[in-house]
């Protein structure tokens, strides 16, 4: 006879209060991951500063991916949406024990990725979360694994039931993704569209500029860049003050360079010029940290 997959509450009693309290906070914790991006007005809209796509460009000079990021970017938008399905899918799957092992090694998988994406460079590393969360999903998977062993094939149970609850998932997660676009973050909906600049407007989420990492943004239509230290956060035009060339940041000299001329800026000392022929420091933005955002000050 086929293994019936447990029921949402006999899947809940079968296990110990520790692996209750460790699965229904990563539950708990993806879907929430899923529905703060898909309630953002933001995360999907290419002429925000908050766009999934300007957050991989954050990221590129900052991660061993980087190259890889980098290719992403044409297919940010895409890489968004599948996100915000993974979380919740994770999520769901792991609240209603819907193949809990694969959910399990999703959210390793996704963590491992954040921490090399996003926090790889966050110094110590406990204060980047996304080790924790790789350790605590690897835990919940070999507590399923090495338990129950009708947790080992609740996972290869592909009949119509489990074909069903499978689809399920994707069923919920397009559900909610829905229900954010039509509930969306008043919060995270201020006017961010690529900043004009004005004082008070936000620029980005701190969640999404950890210690030593940058992000791309504009001010009153320039390109910017914003830089988060343990000190605090500063931004500069991008915009070289010899003939207006749209300078890139080299994270291994940590120095702005000028495709065009060669010129060089310091962005940890007032951006000062390193390299002529640039006559003048890059003009200087003025950021604070507010809240949980970083803010035009």
């Amino acid at each position: 006879m086929a293994y019936r997959p447990k029921s949402i509450i006999s899947s809940w009693r079968a296990q110990s209060t520790a692996t209750r309290i460790l699965r229904a906070w990563l539950g708990i914790t993806w879907v929430y991951g899923g529905w703060n991006k898909a309630s953002d007005p933001q995360f999907l809209d290419p002429a925000a500063n908050n766009y999934i796509g300007n957050q991989i460009r954050g990221f590129v000079d900052i991660s061993p991916l980087g190259p890889l990021l980098n290719q992403s970017l044409e297919h940010a938008t895409l890489a968004g949406i599948f996100i915000m399905i993974a979380e919740f899918a994770t999520g769901f799957a792991t609240l209603f024990f819907i193949v809990p092992r694969f959910a399990a090694l999703a959210g390793f998988f996704t963590s491992f990725g954040l921490w090399l994406t996003v926090t790889f460079h966050v110094q110590p590393y406990f204060l980047g979360s996304d080790t924790a969360y790789a350790v605590m999903w690897l835990t919940y998977f070999f507590i399923l694994n090495n338990g129950n062993k009708g947790y080992r094939r609740v996972d290869f149970n592909m009949d119509r039931r489990g074909i069903l609850r499978v689809s399920s998932l994707l069923g919920l997660s397009g559900g909610f993704i829905g229900l954010g676009k039509l509930f969306p973050n008043a919060a995270a909906d201020s006017n961010e569209k690529d900043g004009e600049g004005k004082s008070g407007q936000r620029i980005v989420k701190l969640e999404r500029l950890p210690v030593g990492s940058n992000f791309k943004f504009k001010a009153n239509g320039q390109p910017a860049m914003l830089f988060r230290t343990k000190t605090g956060v500063f931004a500069y035009s991008m915009v070289c003050t010899h003939q207006g060339c749209v300078v890139d940041y080299s994270r291994g000299a940590k120095q702005f360079i000028c495709p065009c001329h060669g010129a060089a800026f310091d962005p940890f000392n007032n951006g000062k010029v390193l390299n002529p022929p640039a006559p003048k420091a890059l003009p200087k933005i003025k950021v604070k940290i507010s809240g949980e955002y970083v803010i035009f000050a």
